[in-house]
């Protein structure tokens, strides 16, 4: 058996793989509150309603669960920017990518927080992908908009900063929701992603449209 992990998803029974998806989410809601460090497997396997020595059973360790979390979340998290198509209109492809980004701040604030975690601590254990699949794939969708600045289709605009860019706006209404609401003050709790998006709709429509 693999170090990492008792069990893989493949030839798995049902039971097998709810409790699978019940440790991986009760380790998102623990890591997302107190990181790797802080997390304890006593504490996740009482979030998952299970034993410590079931938990044990498919992960022999919090570490194990950490790295496969984060595995398999990387896919999702990337797959937004992978979206930005080359025979659409470059302004609406960018502020779709914008939107899609802040929803997953509004719908997987834990996955956004589990990331934001992980890149403060220098990312060490997917760093391989932020400088293989990740770099590629922003590479990729650099060139596209570069190519888009020269035919005068957008505004001039530092492809990767602008990429960055969307990723702070958006991510952080997911990594400082707290501050976000604290701010915003109660009476507009329910309208904030709203109030988001259609600020930073104007915002980057504004700085890309020649």
């Amino acid at each position: 058996m693999s170090s990492r992990t008792r069990l893989k998803p493949g030839g798995t029974t049902r039971i097998q793989r709810e409790k699978r998806r019940a440790i991986f989410d009760a380790a998102l809601d623990i890591f997302s509150e107190a990181g790797l460090r802080g997390a304890t497997l006593d504490q996740i396997a009482t979030r998952a309603g299970l034993s410590k020595p079931n938990v044990v059973y498919y992960f022999d360790s919090k570490e194990a669960i950490y790295r496969d979390l984060l595995e398999a979340l990387l896919g999702i998290w990337i797959d937004p920017l992978r979206q930005i198509r080359a025979e659409g209109d470059p302004v609406a492809e960018i502020i779709a990518y914008v939107h899609r980004k802040l929803a997953m701040s509004q719908e997987m604030p834990r996955e956004s927080r589990l990331f934001a975690t992980e890149m403060i601590q220098n990312a060490p254990r997917i760093s391989d992908v932020l400088q293989g699949d990740l770099k590629a794939l922003v590479d990729e969708k650099a060139a596209l908009i570069e190519g888009w600045v020269r035919d005068g289709r957008i505004a001039p605009v530092d492809a990767r900063h602008l990429i960055f860019s969307i990723w702070a706006t958006t991510q952080h209404y997911a990594d400082f929701d707290v501050q976000v609401r604290g701010v915003l003050g109660p009476e507009r709790e329910g309208q904030r992603f709203a109030e988001a998006d259609a600020f930073l709709t104007t915002l980057y429509t504004r700085m890309l449209t020649p």
